[in-house]
């Protein structure tokens, strides 16, 4: 039988690895995440007038 320890500090090391590496894809995603919002300042033309917020009721129509 092998030695529990080792294998105890070879699956820790693997699991800090991972951990490292979900980090770092996190970060990546935060940095760009700024670069997409500045985009959307300029304004999606198919949303031009439209107001957010309760919007005025219609009048219905008559049949």
């Amino acid at each position: 039988m092998s030695n529990p320890g080792a294998e105890k500090r070879r699956k820790e090391r693997s699991r800090q690895e991972k951990q490292r590496a979900k980090e770092e894809k996190r970060k990546l995603r935060r940095d760009e995440k700024p670069a997409t919002a500045d985009a959307a300042d300029g304004g999606d033309p198919a949303l031009a007038g439209i107001v957010p917020g309760p919007q005025p009721q219609q009048a219905e129509e008559a049949p």
